[in-house]
């Protein structure tokens, strides 16, 4: 196999250049610059009951977050849905697990509490939870009540290698 005639030999910093120039979905990265870090949302945060209903859609300057199964959600990109006035606003600003699970937006069901809830309803919690709000939300932090037992103590079943988008190296 013949190579390339003469002078038409590409220096390989020049091969690099056109394989880099010509390659789709590789980061451009211009002499002198530092590669910037993969993009990567806010560190997750542990919210108090308290400090979650700040979050309800109230204030027009506020994001709006909802926790379900004790994971936090920013829902703000729904703000037709969650924002005040809007239809599905009673869930934001708490955990309200029980009511996705049942589909009710009653004030009694606007609860983490899962007890007593049909094997019907636990599933269509997870399916919510998966499809919906894992799908189409950020996660931005976890429920104290998630993480901690009601004495303030450690939940020992709380396994933070196993949540949606957590880090151990960057989180709390």
């Amino acid at each position: 196999m013949a190579g390339p005639a003469p002078g038409r030999r590409l220096r390989p910093l020049a091969a690099l250049t056109l394989v880099l120039a010509l390659a789709p979905g590789l980061p451009a990265v211009r002499a002198g610059q530092a590669p910037r870090p993969a993009e990567r949302g806010p560190p997750v945060r542990l919210f108090t009951e308290e400090e979650l209903a700040r979050y309800s859609g109230e204030e027009e300057d506020q994001p709006i977050y909802m926790a379900v199964k004790g994971v936090v959600f920013d829902v703000t990109s729904g703000k037709e849905f969650y924002g005040r006035g809007a239809p599905y606003n009673a869930l934001t600003g708490k955990d309200s697990t029980r009511g996705v699970a049942k589909m009710s937006l009653d004030p009694a069901d606007l609860t983490h509490d899962t007890t007593g809830l049909t094997a019907k309803e636990l599933e269509s919690l997870d399916d919510v939870f998966t499809r919906v709000y894992k799908a189409k939300y950020p996660i931005v932090g976890y429920t104290a009540r998630r993480i901690l037992n009601e004495d303030g103590s450690p939940n020992l079943d709380f396994k933070p290698e196993d949540q949606p988008h957590f880090d151990l190296k960057d989180e709390f």
